[in-house]
Parts: C-alpha cells; sequence; structure tokens
C-alpha cells in the first residue's frame, strides 16, 4: 500500500474515474480553496488540495446512488493501493448525514473539506448572477448576503459552510480566501 500521494497521481485518478466536466471543474475549486484554507491554518497545503481535488471521485462510477457516495471514493483508492486514513475519514464525513453509517466531522480537515466543497456551489451560483458572469470584483458582503437567501443555490449546505469555524476559520474569511482561490484559476473554471 502507498502511504503518499502525488499530485500528478491525483489528476490521473480524477482523469480515470471523474468524467463529467462539471464534476472535474468543481474538484478543481475544491482544491484550490482547500490549499489557501490549509496555507491560511498552517496546514500541508499539497495534502490538503489533493483530499478537496479527490473527495468526489465516485460520482461518475456510481451514477444516482447517492447512498454510497464517499465510501466508493475510499474504495476506488484503496484498490489503487492507497491507505490514506486522515484523507479517508475527510472523505467520508464529508457526506455525514448523506448515510446513516458516515462518520462525524471531527477534525479540522474534515470541516475545511465540507465548508470548501459547499462554498463552490455557492460562489459559481452568485457568480452566474453577476453582470458579466465574471468573479473578478466579487465581494465577500455580496456571496454573504446570497448565502442568507436559503432559495438562492439551495443544495448548498450553508451549516456546513458556518462549520468551518470549527476549523479555526470565520466565515469571511472562507469566503475571501475562496473568491480568490477560485479567481487565480477564473480563466479554467470560464469566470
Amino acid at each position: 500500500m502507498k502511504k503518499t500521494m502525488t499530485l500528478q497521481d491525483a489528476q490521473a485518478l480524477i482523469v480515470k474515474y471523474l468524467t463529467t466536466p462539471a464534476l472535474r471543474l468543481h474538484s478543481r475549486e475544491t482544491e484550490v480553496i482547500m490549499r489557501k484554507l490549509a496555507a491560511h491554518l498552517g496546514e500541508d497545503v499539497d495534502f490538503w488540495g489533493i483530499t478537496g481535488l479527490l473527495h468526489d471521485l465516485d460520482l461518475d462510477v456510481i451514477g444516482g446512488a447517492m447512498e454510497t457516495h464517499g465510501v466508493k471514493t475510499v474504495a476506488l483508492l484503496r484498490e489503487e493501493g492507497y491507505e490514506m486514513p486522515e484523507m479517508f475519514q475527510a472523505i467520508l464525513s464529508h457526506t455525514e448525514g448523506l448515510a446513516p453509517d458516515r462518520p462525524a466531522r471531527q477534525s479540522r480537515l474534515d470541516f475545511a473539506l465540507s465548508a470548501a466543497e459547499n462554498l463552490t456551489g455557492i460562489i459559481s451560483a452568485y457568480v452566474l448572477v453577476r453582470p458579466g458572469q465574471k468573479i473578478e470584483g466579487a465581494k465577500v458582503k455580496s456571496v454573504t448576503k446570497k448565502l442568507k437567501d436559503k432559495s438562492f443555490a439551495a443544495s448548498v449546505n450553508r451549516a456546513f459552510i458556518d462549520d468551518i469555524e470549527k476549523a479555526g476559520v470565520d466565515r469571511p474569511t472562507l469566503i475571501q480566501l475562496g473568491l480568490e482561490a477560485m479567481g487565480e484559476i477564473a480563466d479554467e473554471l470560464g469566470m
């Protein structure tokens, strides 16, 4: 069993298992936000980024069987020869509440992943309603206002975003880091 994974290894797994372009973009968005969060918190930037990149690796494999989401990602990673308990816990716990067997989020990594991957949804939806549909110039205050509107990007788990405080980051900082991270790859994202 391999204990570590390089970014190139993770990118190859994305190509192999995640074929839907929108899911690949979401994974990339989550990766860059996780990197920003890790840097902010003094954590392992590469490990956190790779965890963000791979968190939804199974979505094209499972089809609509959402009760297996996360569990299948861990199984795929194990089949590929990886054994990374901290990453596996974060991947499984980002689906907390999806099925009764999911572990609760406990670590900074767990809370950060759940917050980051949900933040991508609110930022992406916000950018779509902005004039010109560009992230450039987006403000924390505007994204925060959209978060308060429960009907806007309704599938976004706002409680998971708010739980970022359990990782030692306040919500405005999370949003600022998310806007910066996604802004840095705006051309790649088409925003």
